[in-house]
Order: structure tokens, then C-alpha cells, then sequence
């Protein structure tokens, strides 16, 4: 079944699980006020369209041994497709690097960086990332305080948005 718009209960099912990944289907089925055959049979579904990436375990930097995060602004030579490509393909076999972004403006690319300590955060940067085939620049800002961190995305309906315009 291909499904191209969401509900109010699909919605409410991602919420419930965009907050609590590990919740069982029967407390789920509860939770958006279904019983749980036919919440079992969306989740699914909501999975098999993509709706649904996936599940993680959010595991905590500091506890892990990395308490520095740093975002790293990467300006390429070049911005051939290849290029973006080779980059993109390289940043990925790096564990430090947590995320990677395109970027439209003044940079191509930003890198979530998390390191043990800002010493070894400048010597991935200076042994690394500097030294990476097509990269021209590589401007660095350090996290001080983390205040906000959401999970996924918000699930509402397009119309919902227009309160920003």
C-alpha cells in the first residue's frame, strides 16, 4: 500500500515514536488510543514508505569519552559532482565525524566533529581534514553548551508552518 499523506494517528504514532523508540507495540497501540493489530500493521507500513528511517540508541558524547563537540565549516577547491562526492565518501570513514552537511553559501561543507579533547580535535583537523584532497579551507567553532537537542524532526501537517511566513 503506498502512502503518500499521514493522518492524525500516523502523525501521533511518530511522535510517540520519534520520543521513545523502545516503546512496545502494546503501549504504542495505547498510547494513539488503537488496539495493537492495526498499529502494529502501520508501523510497518509507515517503515516499508519511508516514513521511517530507522531507530538509534542516543548515546551520550561526554559519558562515551568525547565531551568536545566542534562544527567545522570545509570550503572545497572544487564543487564538481565528483568531487562532492569523493569528499563526502571520505568524511564518512572518519568516526570522529558525526554528521555532514552540503551546504548553498560561502562553505560546502559542515562536519559535526566530537573528540576526547581539544588537542586531539586540532590534530584530526590539522592531520586530517586540512591535509584531504580538494579541501581549500576549514574554519572550526568549538561547542561551549549544549541547550537544545530535538529528536528527528517536528510532525505536523505542511499547513501548520505557516504560523513562520
Amino acid at each position: 500500500m503506498r502512502r503518500d499523506t499521514l493522518d492524525n494517528t500516523d502523525r501521533l504514532i511518530l511522535r510517540v515514536l520519534r520520543d521513545n523508540a523502545r516503546i512496545s507495540n502494546v503501549d504504542l497501540a495505547k498510547a494513539v488510543g488503537i488496539s495493537p493489530p492495526p498499529c502494529l500493521r502501520r508501523v510497518r507500513a509507515l517503515q516499508r514508505t519511508g516514513f521511517i528511517d530507522g531507530y538509534i540508541g542516543q548515546l551520550n558524547a561526554a559519558a562515551m569519552g568525547y565531551p568536545v563537540t566542534a562544527f567545522c565549516h570545509v570550503g572545497l577547491h572544487s564543487q564538481a559532482e565528483p568531487d562532492l562526492e569523493a569528499f563526502e565518501n571520505l568524511v564518512g570513514k572518519w568516526d570522529p565525524v558525526r554528521e555532514c552537511h552540503m551546504l548553498m553559501g560561502n562553505d560546502d561543507f559542515l562536519l559535526k566533529v566530537v573528540a576526547p579533547s581539544v588537542d586531539s580535535l586540532n590534530a584530526f583537523i590539522v592531520r586530517k581534514l586540512t591535509p584531504a584532497p580538494n579541501v581549500k579551507n576549514v574554519k572550526t567553532a568549538i561547542a561551549i553548551r549544549k541547550s537544545l537537542i530535538k529528536p528527528s524532526v517536528p510532525v505536523k501537517n505542511a499547513e501548520q508552518f505557516d504560523e513562520y511566513l
